[in-house]
């Protein structure tokens, strides 16, 4: 693994990988636990990835969100950096932007874990007639971890092609991590609407609602407190780069202490526009304690998943 700097101005990691090493192991250490679960990190075909990276490197054009890639890094480099960051398990989330491809993506990852061994097998969908098939299949591979993206699919989740899907997972009890708030940009089935439905329809479904659905907060806590089932996960909140965007709510900050036990370590990795560690020092500086964070970035995804 090259060591790189940079990544505070954007494009590479930051200080230098080995001080990012330090200071990610030195947060989880000084916490007394034995590493970090990130339950929000990607990993993809290598086609894939570049698409999503060029996606990213674009956007700005699109609409005025520069968004650097911090650790545009080969594949095996990147694994053995979150396993020196002490990541113990981590996610490899794949979607598909179109029909015909969730069950090749799901093929994908689970050759991804079989020679991963620390990555959560994980697995995705898209609304289609071919979706409760491969979704069972998926869960008969062993996934522990699915993905659903409403924005980049540009799907309805309460359509009839996903209602079966839905219900496998509830009845498996398999997680599934939702981006289905409307930031970065507003999709047409995002917000708290259409996927408050579906749990409503299924209200033993584990629903990890990424990136806290930025910028619905509020509504989204408001699910998380209402369904056992519904957790949320951190992935970019409370970082300088989303308060500059959609700060969340001062209002909104006494209920997390509450849903301590609901709220997932989730970063992004590698697709971020920051050094890993600042995912970290965001929420360390909310000051919910020490007890809090240790539940958030290890106990609860760790107790969820069975780890």
């Amino acid at each position: 693994m090259t060591d790189q700097g940079g990544a505070e101005r954007g494009a590479e990691p930051g200080t230098g990988l080995a001080a990012q090493v330090a200071e990610v192991t030195a947060f989880w250490s000084e916490l007394g636990l034995s590493g970090l679960i990130d339950i929000h990190t990607h990993f993809m075909p290598a086609n894939v990835m570049k698409k999503v990276w060029a996606y990213f490197d674009n956007v700005g054009s699109e609409g005025g969100l520069k968004w650097p890639i911090a650790y545009r890094l080969p594949e095996e480099d990147r694994i053995e950096l979150l396993r020196a960051f002490g990541v113990r398990r981590f996610s490899a989330l794949n979607y598909p932007h179109k029909p015909g491809m969730a069950a090749w993506l799901n093929g994908w990852s689970a050759e991804f874990a079989a020679r991963t061994p620390d990555a959560l097998h994980s697995a995705t969908f898209f609304a289609e007639p071919a979706a409760a098939g491969y979704v069972a299949r998926a869960l008969s591979d062993g996934a522990r971890l699915f993905k659903a993206h409403v924005q980049v699919g540009g799907y309805d989740p309460r359509s009839d092609l996903l209602d079966p899907v839905w219900g496998l997972l509830a009845d498996a009890g398999v997680p599934v991590v939702v981006h289905c708030g409307s930031g970065p940009f507003p999709g047409r089935h995002t917000g708290p609407g259409p996927m408050s439905e579906v749990i409503a329809r299924h209200p033993r479904l584990t629903a990890i609602i990424a990136h806290f659905g930025t910028p619905e907060y509020a509504e989204f806590l408001d699910l998380a407190e209402t369904y056992p089932g519904v957790f949320l996960d951190t992935t970019m909140v409370f970082t300088d780069y989303a308060e500059s965007r959609a700060p969340f709510p001062a209002g909104q900050l006494p209920r997390l202490a509450g849903l301590g036990s609901k709220i997932l370590l989730g970063s992004d990795f590698p697709n971020i526009p920051h050094p890993y560690p600042h995912q970290l020092r965001a929420l360390a500086r909310l000051g919910l304690g020490a007890p809090w964070l240790r539940a958030v970035c290890h106990d609860n995804a760790a107790a969820l998943l069975g780890l």
